[in-house]
């Protein structure tokens, strides 16, 4: 089977086709669909994952049941690390395929036990962590100081063309934003 996590460790360090195998071994491939959930809060989950192909959210629900996004998973990205989602080995967001699509899974205790074995997984591994930590840091940095127009063009410029694939309220809400104010952002540039 064609190794289809390689291009995806590679877009964020160079690791050796030893490395990369002993990581291939341990994936499984599964296939979403468009809104089904792929893990939910207080649910166990020890996976890491690998979007191979499609578009999730991570997303908590208010105690008004409103839905926020927080995070948004692009096609040859991984979501969020493992250690990051889970409290008690329960998931503390949700994560929701927002297209049909195809995602990698390693078990999360398989890959840390190669992150102590394997020195280019754990570079990996821990870039993977650091990159989780900025991305969220820009996105508090620009929730409190960039107005609504300059969150939706650093959104472009991170996810471009996301508009044209996933709901508007999905966008609005990781922007911090309503839907009407979006629509009129959009309208405007």
């Amino acid at each position: 089977m064609y190794n289809k996590i390689s291009p995806i460790i590679n877009s964020i360090t160079s690791i050796s086709d030893k490395s990369i195998g002993k990581l291939n071994d341990l994936v499984d491939y599964i296939n979403v669909k468009k809104g089904e959930l792929i893990t939910s809060v207080g649910q166990k989950n020890n996976l890491e994952y690998f979007i191979i192909d499609g578009i999730c959210k991570s997303f908590l629900n208010t105690p008004n049941g409103e839905s926020v996004t927080i995070s948004l998973f692009m096609s040859s990205s991984i979501i969020s690390p493992c250690t990051t989602r889970i409290h008690e080995g329960k998931s503390v967001i949700n994560i929701q395929a927002l297209t049909d699509g195809e995602i990698a899974t390693i078990d999360a205790g398989e890959f840390e036990k190669l992150m102590i074995e394997d020195l280019e997984i754990r570079e990996f591994g821990n870039l993977v962590l650091r990159n989780e930590l900025m991305a969220k840091v820009e996105k508090e940095i620009a929730l409190a100081s960039l107005k609504g127009k300059d969150r939706l063009l650093l959104l472009r410029k991170n996810y471009p063309n996301i508009e044209n694939y996933i709901p508007h309220a999905d966008i609005a809400s990781y922007l911090g934003i309503t839907t009407i104010s979006l629509s009129r952002l959009r309208t405007k540039s």
